[in-house]
């Protein structure tokens, strides 16, 4: 059962209690004081606000009134002249664009002509093919030129393949009016006309006799190192195996294979090693 409380000890419960209550409201005491003093700061960020926004309103009043004393009559002239200007938007927006396309077209212009030349230059030289690299080769290896030569000349004696015939195109480099002609020259063309019989300029074994490639029909005579091409010949009179002796008939000229016109193409070799036919014989 619950006890029953006197009144005295009722008194004193009470007493406790609000001594307790009394305890707990000192710490927000100084809460309240905390907050005062951020109120007095925002307080004082206003103020100075106030203050700037008085002190920019007056100066602007300062500079009205006195605006013919800061401002010179030359300066509000010049004011009044670009506001004045009528500045034309589409006819510069045209003229950019007018210069913007000049200038791409030129670049591509430009792109397109470097782009020619180079494809033109390897065109040129793929003509000449391996040729090409053998007569380079020749012309800066001079002590094997002069070698090769020397052997030819030891090797056998020559004679005229064809009689009454003009040296058309030289051995080496040249500038042919065909695409297709190669520029450095394996051999010299002897022009005379088509059916001329062509001897054998030394005697020899036939190593070929062909039908086929860029130089038609054609004969491949071979004395120890040396061999000698005749070249786009009309016919041919002898066969593969067959001995040959120096000044013996064995075809005709032509103009067969990659030719421009009826000519032998007479080429001398010293171990596949091409050399100028003038150099060992005279025409």
């Amino acid at each position: 059962m619950e006890r029953i409380m006197s009144v005295e000890e009722k008194i004193r419960r009470a007493e406790e209690i609000y001594a307790k209550k009394q305890e707990r409201k000192e710490p927000n005491t100084a809460r309240v004081g905390i907050y005062s003093n951020k109120k007095d700061i925002k307080l004082l960020k206003k103020m100075l606000i106030q203050i700037v926004i008085c002190l920019t309103i007056y100066f602007f009043i300062y500079i009205i009134q006195n605006g013919n004393y800061i401002f010179s009559q030359d300066f509000l002239n010049k004011v009044n002249e670009i506001i004045s200007y009528d500045t034309d938007f589409a006819t510069l927006y045209e003229n950019a664009k007018n210069w913007f396309n000049s200038v791409i077209n030129k670049a591509n212009t430009q792109d397109n002509e470097e782009g020619n030349k180079e494809e033109s230059s390897e065109q040129e030289q793929n003509i000449g093919g391996e040729q090409t690299e053998n007569i380079n080769q020749e012309i800066m290896d001079l002590p094997q030129l002069e070698k090769d030569i020397q052997t030819a000349k030891n090797t056998t004696s020559f004679i005229k393949p064809v009689e009454g015939a003009v040296v058309s195109s030289e051995f080496g480099i040249r500038n042919p009016s065909t695409a297709s002609v190669p520029k450095n020259h394996t051999g010299i063309d002897l022009a005379v006309g088509i059916g001329t019989k062509i001897k054998s300029a030394t005697s020899g074994e036939v190593v070929l006799a062909s039908t086929e490639g860029d130089y038609g029909n054609h004969l491949k005579i071979q004395i120890g190192e040396v061999s000698i091409i005749y070249a786009h010949c009309n016919a041919m009179y002898v066969n593969q195996g067959d001995k040959i002796e120096q000044g013996q008939e064995i075809a005709e000229v032509g103009s067969t294979g990659n030719s421009t016109g009826p000519h032998l193409h007479f080429e001398v070799r010293v171990s596949e090693r091409k050399i100028n036919p003038r150099s060992i014989m005279e025409f």
